[in-house]
């Protein structure tokens, strides 16, 4: 295929490959969450099958429109051995199609159960071999070292939560520490000291998740050498201007991600297609550099 970005993906690091898919079709990463209700309002059953039917429609749709899907993983899991079986299948023929994927799972942990998590979703020949992967900081960054390892020998990003889109996350992400600085922006600089361990690029293995807020700008987010995922865009309430206002200092390292906001056009493909393109359109313009 054309647009197939998969013969470089195993030698190239994550953010070389998204910069090839952004420039094609903008930075926007176009969530593929089947809720129940979702799958309903689709008119399929909320089953193995209707997951297995969605996801031919939502991948067909994203393929040659976005550059990146993100599945969350809690919407195939749901389904037991059968959703995780289709999840694996998503995977498989997003990446064969030139998609990247972020798998959306916040894994987090410590010891070998770390070791087993990296092993699942990162590196050559992990049965959810992923581009990047979300995941969970709160044991410690410190207890990541299969993550980190994985993600910066296979070329993949691990995305930390770090400022998340919801407000129940305030209480704990903004709190300071002894050190004086807030727990997520002492993450942020945790993130910016292993990136410049780990590579002399610009942009390291190690990225974050930011909520597009606003009203929340003290954090020097170019300093982090980092990409960035930045939830939340439609249903939750962020918009693509919140987007551009809060990475204008680095818009070319931010992954804006909707979900509900672009299912909501399906199950027609054609249909689905078209909103997608909208927004990737949109995005393409507003963070443009």
């Amino acid at each position: 295929m054309a647009d197939d970005l998969s013969d470089t993906r195993s030698v190239q690091p994550f953010a070389s490959r998204f910069a090839e898919a952004r420039a094609k079709f903008g930075p926007l990463v176009f969530g593929l969450d089947p809720s129940g209700p979702l799958l309903g309002a689709w008119d399929l059953a909320d089953d193995a099958d209707g997951l297995d039917r969605f996801v031919d429609i939502a991948v067909g749709a994203a393929a040659g429109t976005v550059g990146i899907v993100k599945p969350q993983a809690a919407f195939y899991e749901r389904h037991g051995w059968a959703g995780m079986r289709t999840l694996a299948r998503l995977i498989d023929e997003a990446r064969s199609a030139g998609l990247l994927v972020i798998v959306d799972a916040k894994r987090g942990d410590v010891g070998s159960t770390n070791d087993a998590y990296a092993e699942a979703f990162l590196g050559a020949g992990a049965p959810f071999e992923a581009d990047a992967l979300t995941v969970h900081p709160y044991l410690g960054l410190a207890a990541m070292g299969a993550f980190i390892a994985r993600a910066s020998e296979s070329g993949s990003c691990l995305l930390v939560v770090t400022r998340s889109s919801n407000p129940e996350g305030r209480d704990v992400q903004g709190a300071a520490t002894d050190s004086g600085l807030s727990v997520e922006a002492g993450l942020l600089a945790e993130i910016a000291r292993l990136n410049r361990e780990l590579t002399a690029d610009e942009v390291g293995p190690i990225g974050a998740v930011i909520g597009p807020n606003p009203a929340l700008s003290d954090l020097d987010l170019p300093a982090a050498r980092a990409m960035f995922l930045a939830p939340g865009v439609g249903a939750q309430g962020a918009t693509a201007h919140d987007v551009a206002e809060v990475f204008a200092a680095c818009p070319e390292r931010v992954m804006p991600s909707a979900s509900r906001a672009l299912l909501d056009n399906g199950p027609d493909p054609a249909r689905l297609r078209d909103g997608v393109a909208a927004m990737a359109v949109q995005f393409q313009n507003l963070l443009r550099r």
